[in-house]
């Protein structure tokens, strides 16, 4: 059908502002620089409307930018931070579990009690079927909202529930409620801010959710020193109340509907200076005179940037839906989606980097204890250096891998694709192999504590500069369905890990640390330099599968368009 073509390729010496502004199904094939005067185009085009999203001040986007960079960080704060107290929370649900007096029942009760933490991972993933769904059709602060709720009543249960069934439902339901921010999350940053600023942004959030889970493994560690393990919960609950009460106050709807026709014409706007900025951008208002015969007035007025009113921040739901697509279609477009190359090279990026630490985490208390005799709060205060390797990869996998692109696009002559940054990933292709190899051979070969250290600063390192490059490469290709995008590439993510983490204490028995993780090590090293094929032919595999059957079903309609 005409509706489903995809937008033809830019000509870069031939521009055309009104045309290009009319395009559908780019694909990410869009123009980043003006023609003649080479500066910044600001994409997505924002309307006149003084409550776009793109509109509000650049100090309210970063103040949005830094509650999702909470909400991420204390999404992982209780789903793995616990994991910590492991052996603890084992003899607790099975008092008669001892290494040394009963060890039979000791793994057993291991294996049972690792569930708390499996399902959970698990849960954050396969919720978000439902959640995201919902805020692309109804918006995304009712999602922040109500899942936060969730999630702080569980937290709360948790703290005080002493039967093993109750607490491992407990914990799937709050995998359920702590996942939906992870992926809602990267669809408000698309929300609010534009092409050329979305990597650096991106970064942030990717640190965050990384940082998550080791400072909730840092600071469970230190509570077990002179606490019991529940009090995790009591802490966790407290600052998860702290982030509910700021997104209730505070957090407005960013979803804003692009697809109706611009007040202005996108022909009576003006084109960028040297000096535009998304804070200096000023929308041109035009006027329309009483005499049709007469040409409209296109002196610009300057539009005030302002946060948006209570009325715009207070209700969980826009008054009316986003789209006009069926509920059922949001649900399974990302099953369809998972099968394009770009997507699914993507998934198993985040599969073999972050499910490799899940896998690390999910017995790293284990492998400390038996290598260096640590403490549980001993083992907690490595991930220091996962917190230190995370704030690295920020500008590595942010403004650097934005350069990279920007770089791309000049020599295109101001068009962009998405693939332009990809060149960026060859970092983390020596890094998460890198840190796997210095885990596993630390642990395993007897050497001093801080090489395992180092490799675990070294592998979050990767995870938030090779990702972070990956999921703003497939948003940038598939805007439009940005939500279902990234709902794929975590859930995929949450299964591999989730089984994973069912083998890996199986797997390091039988071949010994460096064995296992040297795989783990040269699995990542090749799914990584997948970067190499679709840097150079991604276009065309982009445009070629675009037409698979499979995919057709999952096509997105006009009321989803962006404008990019």
């Amino acid at each position: 059908m005409a509706i489903d073509l995809i937008a033809a390729p830019l000509d870069a010496s031939n521009a055309s502002e009104q045309a290009e502004r009319a395009r559908k199904r780019t694909l990410g094939n869009v123009r980043l620089r003006h023609h003649e005067t080479n500066e910044i185009i600001l994409i997505p085009a924002p309307s006149s409307d003084p409550h776009d999203p793109l509109n509000w001040p650049q100090w309210y986007k970063y103040y949005i930018a830094t509650v999702i960079c909470l909400a991420m960080m204390m999404c992982n704060f209780l789903a793995a931070g616990p994991s910590i107290a492991l052996l603890g929370i084992a003899t607790d649900f099975y008092p008669g579990a001892h290494p040394g007096r009963n060890p039979r029942l000791f793994v057993a009760a291991v294996a049972k009690v690792s569930y708390f933490f499996t399902t959970t991972a698990l849960m954050q993933g396969v919720g978000n079927f439902i959640w995201v769904p919902v805020a692309n059709k109804y918006g995304r602060r009712g999602v922040y909202v109500i899942s936060y709720v969730i999630y702080l009543v569980t937290a709360i249960w948790l703290s005080f529930e002493h039967s093993y069934g109750a607490f491992l439902a407990g914990r799937i339901l709050m995998g359920f409620g702590a996942g939906a921010a992870e992926t809602v999350a990267p669809i408000t940053i698309a929300d609010i801010f534009f092409l050329h600023e979305r990597g650096a942004i991106m970064a942030f959030y990717s640190s965050f959710l990384a940082i998550g889970v080791a400072l909730g493994l840092i600071i469970s560690g230190l509570i077990t020193i002179h606490h019991h393990w529940r009090v995790i919960f009591q802490v966790g609950a407290a600052l998860i109340g702290l982030v509910l009460l700021v997104a209730i106050f505070t957090f407005p709807e960013t979803a804003y509907p692009r697809h109706k026709p611009p007040s202005p014409p996108p022909e009576q706007q003006q084109p960028p200076t040297p000096s535009s900025s998304s804070e200096k951008h000023t929308a041109a208002v035009t006027t329309t005179p009483a005499d049709p015969s007469q040409p409209p007035s296109s002196t610009p007025t300057p539009l005030k940037k302002r946060p948006p009113p209570l009325s715009h921040t207070l209700p969980l739901f826009p008054p009316s839906p986003l789209t006009s697509e069926s509920l059922p279609l949001l649900v399974f477009r990302p099953l369809g989606l998972i099968t394009l190359p770009p997507v699914l090279w993507t998934a198993l990026v985040f599969a073999s980097t972050i499910g490799f630490l899940v896998a690390m985490t999910s017995n790293v208390e284990l492998a400390f204890h038996d290598a260096y005799h640590f403490e549980s709060w001993q083992v907690g205060l490595c991930f220091v250096s996962a917190v230190l390797g995370s704030l690295a990869g920020i500008p590595a996998g942010g403004r650097w891998a934005d350069w990279v692109a920007d770089w791309g696009t000049r020599r295109n002559g101001g068009v962009r694709e998405p693939e332009m940054r990809l060149l960026a990933v060859a970092v983390g292709v020596v890094a998460a192999p890198g840190g796997l190899v210095m885990f596993g051979c630390g642990v395993g070969g007897g050497a001093h504590w801080i090489v395992p250290v180092l490799g675990i600063g070294l592998l979050n390192f990767a995870i938030v500069q090779a990702t972070n490059v990956c999921l703003v490469y497939v948003i940038d290709a598939y805007r439009p369905v940005a939500g279902e995008i990234t709902l794929a590439v975590m859930g995929f993510k949450s299964l591999f890990g989730f089984l994973l983490s069912f083998y890996t204490n199986t797997w390091v028995a039988q071949s010994g640390y460096a064995a296992a993780y040297g795989t783990m090590a040269a699995i990542s090293a090749a799914v990584l330099l997948g970067w190499v094929p679709l840097y150079f032919w991604g276009k065309r595999i982009r445009h070629a599968t675009w037409r698979w059957r499979v995919v057709s079903y999952i096509h997105w309609s006009d009321d989803r368009e962006v404008g990019e």
